[in-house]
């Protein structure tokens, strides 16, 4: 299926070619985030020795120093390209999360050159946000996230480094 918009022709927009039209389809199909590369992927949990020797073991990499980002609420390591976050306190999405769900896939993350102008460009395709404007993130990049409700389901980060 192609729509004639750059990367129409991808592989997601060919996974799809049988579906209904409409059917499971995000606002602006699935060519919005044709190219970006992924960042990461993110587990939520409780404590970081739930499973960071494993994952050490498994990838032959030692994980990154634990991480602040006050802002979020939350703390962060690094074992190659996925993350552990955890809450620093019981009140925000990432303790809620852990709460509801216990621990396990919390979001996946691309890399953008632009966040803003990236999240401009969602938006006014009709996917929504969880913040109006890009937010700081760990090691200081800028980052976004799109609605768990305007991306089926799953929480999508944006993420710029430098």
């Amino acid at each position: 299926m192609n729509t004639g918009e750059p990367g129409g022709g991808g592989a997601v927009a060919r996974a799809r070619a049988g579906a209904d039209a409409g059917e499971g389809r995000s606002p602006a199909g699935p060519e919005a985030l044709d190219g970006l590369e992924l960042d990461h992927v993110a587990i939520a949990l409780r404590s970081f020795d739930e499973v960071l020797p494993l994952l050490e073991r498994l990838g032959g990499v030692a994980a990154t120093p634990p991480e602040r980002v006050e802002s979020q609420g939350v703390e962060v390591c690094f074992v190659g390209r996925v993350e552990l976050i955890r809450p620093l306190a019981g009140d925000n999405g990432v303790a809620r999360f852990v709460e509801r769900r216990g621990a396990g896939l919390h979001h996946i993350a691309y890399r953008a050159a632009d966040v803003g102008a990236l999240m401009k460009e969602l938006a006014a395709r009709g996917y929504r946000f969880t913040s109006a404007a890009p937010m700081t993130g760990a090691g200081g990049h800028r980052i976004a996230f799109m609605h768990p409700k305007s991306a089926g389901g799953v929480l999508v980060e944006l993420v710029e480094r430098d």
